[in-house]
């Protein structure tokens, strides 16, 4: 049990966490992760029979990894010590972890949210939609994504390598463990109101962000690849069809301005896609997300040098655009040019030299990315 100042929850906790061990017969222990509490949380524990570990440094998460660390049992059960969540019914999480399940969350929403246990806000706002896109970006079957009473193998959960310290932990452990293919369940478990005299750590709109923030950048994909490919898809199509001639849409039509904002779109969606890339191989290389085969192909294959003559060869296509564009301009004697004839050879040769340049110096930083160290022989 994480701990911060929960005085006057603690024996409640421990009690219903001690009567659940001796009817169920499991062999386990009560350990209390306490996170610098100045109420005698310490001391209260430790009379009771807890073993108490001290986590200097503060966080959630922080708690909560030194205490998946410093566990004994081969299944950990982790739970707030505030008493919202009764530890004296966990046969569900048991039985599932002995059946072969390597994370057991917790589903307040199936088991039941009592009159003024979950704000209103976190209710119907913020964890609906926090999981729902935790289940689309990462096809996990998890519905409470940030239920605080969870199951799991303690070696299988020590090698996900977690590391968030604060709130955020609660999805990180989720996400990493549906990207390592773990086996996940869930069990309904009622959420009753916290027996504290004082408001909760948790602040809802700045740990609501770092979840959200969490989970956008665990996934490149949509973070980066799925707009960055609509923008320049659309950049594209625009760019091919307004460079030729202008576009009649009803009562619109669709001239050199709009080309303008459809090369914007494709410079824009190039770098996101770039960006895309640049993260998964960052993550692969560092062991953040699950390796991935074409990072391999694309970090020990050619790469490099094609990028770089694909992006030489976009710049000579810009050049000899913008050279024409002179001659263009040559044969009004310098003069003045009209701007919808000029701009259609100007715009598309900025945007190719641009993608050019782009595309040369993203391929000379993927080759920085697949620079491998090697430290001293020990």
């Amino acid at each position: 049990m994480p701990c911060l100042n929960e005085v006057r929850t603690l024996p409640a906790c421990i009690s219903k966490a001690r009567c659940f061990l001796e009817r169920s017969g499991v062999s386990g222990e009560i350990l209390i992760a306490d996170n610098g509490s100045t109420d005698g949380s310490q001391a209260l524990a430790a009379q009771l029979g807890a073993r108490v570990l001290a986590v200097p440094h503060r966080g959630y998460g922080a708690a909560l990894i030194a205490g998946i660390e410093a566990a004994r049992g081969r299944f950990v059960i982790f739970g707030d010590s505030d008493d919202s969540y009764d530890f004296s019914r966990l046969d569900a999480f048991v039985a599932e972890l002995r059946s072969g399940a390597q994370l057991v969350m917790g589903n307040r929403f199936k088991g039941g949210v009592m009159p003024g246990a979950m704000p209103p806000l976190h209710r119907y706002l913020g964890n609906p939609v926090l999981s729902f896109i935790g289940r689309l970006f990462f096809k996990t079957p998890v519905r409470d994504f940030h239920c605080g009473l969870r199951g799991f193998h303690r070696n299988a959960m020590l090698e996900l390598g977690l590391c968030c310290e604060g709130m955020e932990f609660a999805s990180e452990m989720v996400v990493k463990a549906s990207l390592r293919n773990l086996s996940i369940v869930e069990v309904p478990t009622t959420l009753q109101p916290d027996g504290r005299d004082r408001p909760p750590h948790l602040r809802s709109w700045r740990d609501g962000w770092r979840h959200l923030r969490f989970l956008l950048l665990f996934s490149p994909r949509w973070l980066y690849l799925y707009p960055g490919a609509l923008l320049f898809v659309l950049g594209a199509v625009g760019l091919s069809i307004l460079s030729l001639t202008p576009l009649q849409l009803g009562n619109v039509t669709l001239d050199v301005h709009t080309l303008l904002f459809a090369a914007a779109g494709l410079v824009a969606g190039a770098q996101l896609l770039m960006f895309a890339i640049f993260s998964k191989v960052f993550a692969v290389e560092h062991g953040i997300l699950p390796p991935a085969p074409w990072v391999g192909r694309l970090r020990d294959g050619p790469a490099l040098e094609v990028g770089l003559v694909l992006g030489a060869a976009l710049i000579a296509l810009g050049v000899g655009l913008a050279v024409r564009s002179v001659l263009a301009w040559n044969a009004a004697a310098y003069g003045p040019f009209d701007p919808a004839v000029g701009m259609r050879i100007v715009i598309p040769a900025a945007t190719i030299a641009t993608l050019g340049v782009q595309l040369l110096f993203s391929s000379m930083f993927l080759g920085v990315l697949g620079l491998r160290t090697h430290g001293r022989p020990a």
